[in-house]
């Protein structure tokens, strides 16, 4: 049994009309929090996501959306918090599981399986997060002090007086 997403807010498939469907999702406090501990970051201040859907053939559902959120990280190079933001564009398709392609095209959109009718748009905002998260991040302006006996010596300068 899967645990429930921190944060996830499902949409029914049949909301979505031959005109598609625009839907606004923001993080309460408590799915903010909940979301920080899955991502590994001291903090989520806010996270909101705006889709717009559209139906296609055999249960695809075409998904663009813009993600915003504020996040503290902390830095690589001092160890420091501080506050980022996140301002993203992206693309997604849900896909019924059972219409779902194993085969992965690294120049297609990503596709997302759901069952049951619904699709869930939070959680594919918290995985687009996850996606866009810097693996290093560096607080503005933060520099790595210069390393003893000059900062472009060679790693091997040591070894340069052993020689026999």
């Amino acid at each position: 049994m899967t645990a429930a997403p921190e944060f996830s807010r499902l949409v029914p498939v049949d909301r979505i009309g031959p005109g598609g469907l625009a839907q606004t999702v923001a993080a309460t406090q408590a799915e903010c929090a909940a979301l920080a501990r899955r991502l590994g970051v001291p903090a989520v201040l806010a996270l909101t996501a705006t889709f717009r859907l559209a139906r296609g053939e055999a249960g695809r559902i075409a998904a663009t959306a813009v993600l915003a959120g504020r996040l503290v990280r902390e830095c690589v190079v001092s160890l420091e918090e501080f506050e980022t933001g996140i301002a993203e564009e992206f693309a997604v398709a849900f896909v019924p599981e059972e219409r779902l392609d194993e085969t992965i095209d690294l120049e297609g959109e990503d596709e997302i399986p759901y069952a049951g009718g619904a699709i869930d748009l939070g959680e594919a905002a918290a995985e687009q997060v996850a996606l866009t998260l810097d693996p290093y991040p560096h607080k503005p302006g933060a520099v790595l002090d210069a390393a003893p006996g000059g900062a472009h010596e060679s790693p091997f300068a040591a070894l340069r007086g052993r020689r026999h």
